[in-house]
């Protein structure tokens, strides 16, 4: 009788990672084999295998909300040892640039309350790397006059709307945690206003709404065009870094 090849335990996750939009980690996704779909009620979940890795991606949504109930579904669906919230941030200093990654060593809300996380990354800014504290707030920072004033306030480096709930769920369920972000908007300029308007909380666009944006300002369409465009290359620059994280992540799981 001939001997079957084992199949992989797709049910269980060496590391997880939690996202906020498909945008945001389609780039690492093709990279990864055998990538399975499914849905459960407003949130989405996929699996795969990046080489013999085993990984666990649930897309929450944007805001605190929505990731806190994805991240404790990913916990309860595939117990990874590890996971990552990944995907876009905001600059809040101006030596940061698009494309520019962001490793939390800390992460602060906006009531002051911090997590610590046990990290030991040096930063190599020259190489776009940041190492520093993370700052979640449950909005958008559209414009460059307040991420410098949030910057003065907590001294946080990046802003994103879902790493401090992640950690805070990762930390009760004692689940090892680690932020890595990508920066989408620096401070060269201010988010497009209509952005605000044509991106729902699921992170999808609203083309109805992006009609009656270009409507009332027709220079919207080159705004917005810019800002997807930066978007792709974050995406891009996230998916090689994420790649080096998950494999020195499920390293260091199995090699203590």
């Amino acid at each position: 009788m001939a001997a079957t090849t084992p199949q992989p335990d797709l049910a269980h996750a060496d590391v997880g990672i939690v996202h906020a939009t498909a945008m945001e980690i389609d780039p690492f996704l093709a990279r990864c084999d055998r990538v399975r779909k499914y849905t459960g009620g407003d949130y989405t979940f996929r699996g795969g295998l990046l080489g013999k890795i085993r990984v666990a991606l649930a897309e929450s949504g944007i805001g605190p909300k929505q990731a806190r109930i994805a991240t404790q579904c990913l916990i309860d669906g595939h117990s990874p040892a590890w996971i990552v919230s990944a995907g876009y941030s905001g600059a809040l200093t101006p030596d940061m640039k698009v494309g520019d990654i962001v490793v939390a060593s800390s992460i602060v809300d906006a009531a002051g309350t911090e997590l610590s996380i046990d990290l030991k990354m040096p930063a190599n800014p020259e190489a776009g790397l940041y190492v520093g504290r993370l700052l979640m707030l449950d909005r958008m920072v559209p414009t460059v006059v307040e991420k410098q004033a949030l910057h003065q306030q907590f001294q946080a480096i990046a802003v994103d709307m879902e790493s401090h709930v992640v950690a805070q769920i990762c930390r009760a369920a004692r689940i090892k945690f680690l932020a890595v972000r990508v920066i989408s908007d620096d401070l060269s300029a201010d988010l497009p206003k209509e952005v605000l308007h044509v991106v729902n909380s699921s992170g999808k666009v609203r083309w109805g709404a992006v009609a009656g944006a270009i409507f009332n300002r027709f220079g919207s369409i080159q705004d917005l065009w810019r800002l997807r465009e930066q978007g792709t290359i974050a995406a891009e620059r996230l998916a090689t870094f994420l790649d080096g994280v998950v494999e020195q992540l499920y390293a260091a799981s199995h090699h203590p």
